[in-house]
């Protein structure tokens, strides 16, 4: 009996530790189609004409969906295809993938998917398809993954049954913008826009559009539970609308998470930010610099 029960051990042992082995995803295939990407990436950034980028792009998207369909390969984290931003739920239920193409008229083209994280290792992966010149009203519309307003996002953040986004959105040649998104959940489906901010119940994200020769901070800081960011205003009274000239006063404001909401906190107490990560003015194709404790 004692030996029958030690060879019931046995086989669980065998049979759990197969199972685990099973669950691991195949570095050696993922670390191939990384380096392909990688070379595609680099390709993509290099080629001066557009319609070349984006035949590159088209191929590189391609070979990402093909690396994703291995399976588990959820837990692999592309450590290196540092062209593209790949952020991560807090709760490790889904992780986003988004990156840019630059256009020849000075705005960009986004990109991105989100693949939720599954038991048994097969891809489930939702396509963001960028609408940004189709959305009607960009700061109070609640839109679904086809027809996104674009962005490269750098940090996600939990709140309640929602997550916040925070993104760059390079728009075009004389102005840029940062975007607060809220994804969130409505009928088991991903959606984007939730009206959570207490400084305009119209909002169901918050962009700030500024010039490109200027930067912004914003940044998530865990021990404030809040969103830090710069106060952004127009160079001069008859400036107002005209966001070439728009940028930052040297004055802080912030958003509390307060009860699944975003409470404004205007003209704070912050000083020296770390402006060298600036979180984030992206350049195209260029390394995106690593998150910093409190991302």
């Amino acid at each position: 009996m004692v030996k029958f029960f030690f060879r019931f051990l046995l086989l669980i042992s065998i049979l759990t530790i197969g199972g685990r082995l099973q669950a691991q995803v195949n570095f050696y295939n993922m670390n191939k189609w990384q380096d392909s990407l990688l070379m595609l990436g680099k390709d993509m950034y290099r080629l001066k004409g557009e319609a070349e980028r984006l035949e590159k792009n088209f191929t590189f998207v391609k070979s990402l969906v093909s690396a994703l369909k291995e399976k588990h390969s959820y837990m692999y984290n592309f450590e290196k295809l540092n062209m593209i931003s790949v952020v991560k739920a807090p709760d490790d239920r889904f992780r986003i993938f988004s990156w840019n193409i630059p256009l020849n008229d000075g705005s960009y083209l986004y990109y991105g998917a989100i693949q939720t994280k599954t038991k048994d290792g097969k891809l489930d992966l939702v396509p963001l398809l960028d609408k940004t010149f189709w959305v009607e009203n960009p700061d109070s519309d609640i839109l679904k993954p086809d027809h996104w307003y674009g962005a490269q996002y750098y940090d996600i953040v939990s709140m309640g049954d929602a997550y916040v986004l925070l993104g760059w959105k390079g728009h075009e040649p004389t102005y840029t913008q940062k975007v607060i998104e809220i994804l969130h959940f409505e009928n088991g489906v991903y959606s984007l826009g939730k009206k959570v901010f207490s400084d305009n119940p119209i909002w169901s994200r918050r962009i700030f559009k500024y010039t490109s020769q200027a930067s912004m901070y914003l940044k998530y800081h865990k021990d404030k539970n809040s969103f830090i960011f710069d106060h952004i205003v127009p160079a001069a009274p008859n400036l107002v609308g005209k966001f070439a000239y728009y940028g930052p006063d040297l004055t802080y404001d912030a958003y509390v998470i307060e009860q699944g909401k975003l409470v404004l906190k205007s003209n704070i107490p912050f000083q020296n930010p770390p402006r060298e990560e600036d979180h984030l003015n992206i350049v195209p194709g260029k390394a995106i610099p690593k998150k910093s404790s409190g991302f």
